[in-house]
């Protein structure tokens, strides 16, 4: 993948579905599931390595960068 410097892990809540495979390939356990959503709970252990982004079926979860936030 790409470098990824300057990226910032999102989280679109309204377009996850709770599969938790996102979850399920995060080598660091960045993530978790909660209420039936995906949510960040350790991100200082993110490495950015886009796995979750690649395998979320639902494009839920992806690396943006500052301009992506205010969308």
């Amino acid at each position: 993948m790409a470098n990824q410097n300057g990226k910032k892990l999102i989280v679109k809540q309204n377009w996850c579905k709770g599969c938790g495979i996102c979850v399920e390939f995060c080598p660091k356990k960045v993530l978790a599931l909660k209420n039936e959503k995906v949510e960040i709970v350790d991100i200082e252990n993110c490495t950015k390595c886009g796995l979750c982004e690649v395998r979320c079926p639902d494009f839920a979860i992806y690396l943006g960068g500052m301009e992506d936030e205010e969308k």
